[in-house]
Formats: C-alpha cells, sequence, structure tokens
C-alpha cells in the first residue's frame, strides 16, 4: 500500500544551521505514525515542512506519490493535510459551532439577503462531534469553557469533517493531565480508524505507544531510530527517548563511590 505522505532523506537549514538532516518517514491510510523526541530535536521544523509553512531544502516530499513543495498551509490543505497545533486556533468567546466551521461558513441566500446558515451550522458541528464520539452538551457554549482536551477533539473532529486525509498533531496532550490525555488519544485513534493517516508529534513515549504503529525518533535534527510497533518495546522506545547510552553514562558518573 502507497504512503499518503513520504518524506525521504528532507533537511532544513536556516543560515549554516542544520535543523533538519536527512529525515525520512511514512504515514499510511488509517496508521498513525509518532515522531518523537525532546526539546530542540527537530519536531517543530518537520511539522512546519509537512503543513506548508516552510519549504525543505533537500531530499523529496511525495503526497500520493508525487512530489510536492507546498508554498503555504493552504496548499497542504488542498492536498487533504490538516495540521492541529497546540495552540489550537479558536477564537475562546464564540460557539463551538462557529469555531467548527471558522473560516468556512456555509451560507443561504443570494445578494444582500445572503446570511450565515446557522442551523446548518450546528446541526452539522453535533452530529460530526458525535460521529467523532463526542458528546457535548451544548454546542451553542463558547469553546473557551471545554477543557484543553475537549478543544483538541472538536479540532480534530473539524479536520475530518473537512475532508483531511492526513491528520498531523502537534504535541496534543503535552499541556494535558493523564485522564484529558487519555480523552485525547482516544479520538486519535477514532481519527485513525476513519481511514486518516495520522502524524502525532509527542515526547512522551507511553503515549506514543499507546496509539503508535510506526515511530520516528530526532535527536538535534537527525534521526536517531525508526521503528514499527513489532519491532520496539515501550522499555527500549522509553530508553531510546531518554538518551539510552547518554543516560548510562549519566548515571554512572553520578553514582556515590562506595
Amino acid at each position: 500500500m502507497s504512503a499518503l505522505v513520504k518524506l525521504t532523506d528532507v533537511s532544513k537549514y536556516y543560515g549554516n544551521i542544520k535543523a533538519l538532516e536527512a529525515v525520512s518517514l511514512e504515514v499510511h491510510a488509517g496508521e498513525i505514525t509518532c515522531v518523537l523526541g525532546d526539546n530542540g530535536a527537530g519536531k517543530s521544523t518537520l511539522i512546519k515542512i509537512i503543513s506548508g509553512l516552510h519549504q525543505h531544502d533537500a531530499g523529496t516530499y511525495e503526497v500520493d506519490g508525487e512530489p510536492v513543495r507546498h508554498s503555504s498551509p493552504r496548499e497542504a490543505l488542498d492536498h487533504g493535510i490538516a495540521t492541529v497545533y497546540q495552540d489550537l486556533a479558536v477564537v475562546p468567546l464564540m460557539p463551538v459551532w462557529r469555531n467548527f466551521f471558522l473560516g468556512s461558513e456555509p451560507t443561504k441566500g443570494r445578494g444582500p439577503l445572503r446570511r450565515l446558515d446557522v442551523r446548518t451550522m450546528r446541526e452539522t458541528t453535533r452530529s460530526e462531534l458525535l460521529r467523532m464520539g463526542i458528546d457535548l452538551r451544548d454546542v451553542d457554549q463558547p469553546i473557551g469553557t471545554l477543557s484543553g482536551g475537549e478543544r483538541q477533539c472538536v479540532a480534530i473532529a473539524r479536520a475530518v469533517y473537512f475532508g483531511a486525509k492526513v491528520l498531523v498533531l502537534d504535541e496534543p496532550t503535552a499541556a494535558l493531565g493523564v485522564k484529558q490525555s487519555g480523552v485525547v488519544l482516544k479520538y486519535v485513534a477514532a481519527a485513525r480508524d476513519a481511514g486518516l493517516g495520522v502524524v502525532l508529534i509527542t515526547h512522551n513515549p507511553h503515549h506514543a505507544f499507546l496509539v503508535g504503529d510506526r515511530f520516528v525518533l530526532l535527536k538535534r535534527g537527525a534521526m536517531a531510530g525508526s521503528y514499527a510497533k513489532t519491532g520496539i518495546t515501550l522499555e527500549e522506545l522509553t530508553r531510546q527517548m531518554a538518551g539510552g547510552s547518554e543516560l548510562e553514562q549519566l548515571s554512572h558518573e553520578l553514582a556515590r563511590e562506595g
């Protein structure tokens, strides 16, 4: 099965600084590819390239087997790639349904009588959230009154509704507690089950291992490893994420001499 998105030896330079060096990954329909790394590992740069904010300087970026160089997030979206950032682009005081359709509002009537189709937006928002298993009490409530996890889930449902084939999630559980993180991971899995290819950016190996099918480890802008779920254990993933041999060396140095 061919990949929805495929990056091969992609690099990005800012002057003499190598932000990314020869990074490769594949995203398949109905699978979750997790990109793991600490701060400064290159995760943000990778997101910006996939989402069309920045262009790569070397390597190839393919969507459905065709080489692309997205010049904007809108162009990436036109190719079915939707990105949900950690600092969600929502208007807190607007109702949930208004945020769901923000920038893509349906209208009815013509000319001077043209107006927003509020009823359709309300009903669609409610039914699409329910379809993803999100039962909101009231889609008229301001989205700012929802929990962080619920807001993430609305953003995921929105991307699915507007026809995304690939969903890129930037640290969706970073600022959430255990219970809220579990809620978000449930809807990440629901997007996968709906047939989307998901890229989950995270620094939490436990969250990654719960839902991931493939794992790409980044370290200082370079690949530190690439594994299928069958090829690595949670313990090994955590060890590599924590620095592996470096951590062992550090613990040896810090150990008190008897």
